[in-house]
């Protein structure tokens, strides 16, 4: 099992849940499909956290099991 990281985003209210999904554009991409949310690694994890946390959400580091794929 590897352990990845992914980046919820709760902007409060009755808003859904969302989960960055691009870092590399201005501002960060967000989807509410958590399957396609970008799996990162921590350090771009904690940059994608720091680039949103100055905005009305709350943002939250989530580790995730994955399993490696067998071909």
């Amino acid at each position: 099992m590897n352990i990845k990281i992914h980046v919820k985003v709760n902007r409060g209210g009755t808003h859904a849940l969302e989960y960055v999904h691009r870092i590399d554009r201005t501002p960060v991409q967000m989807t509410l499909n958590r399957k396609l949310a970008l799996v990162m690694g921590k350090f771009a994890a904690e940059d994608a956290v720091k680039s949103i946390q100055n905005s009305r959400r709350i943002q939250e580091l989530v580790s995730v099991q994955v399993r490696p794929a067998f071909v």
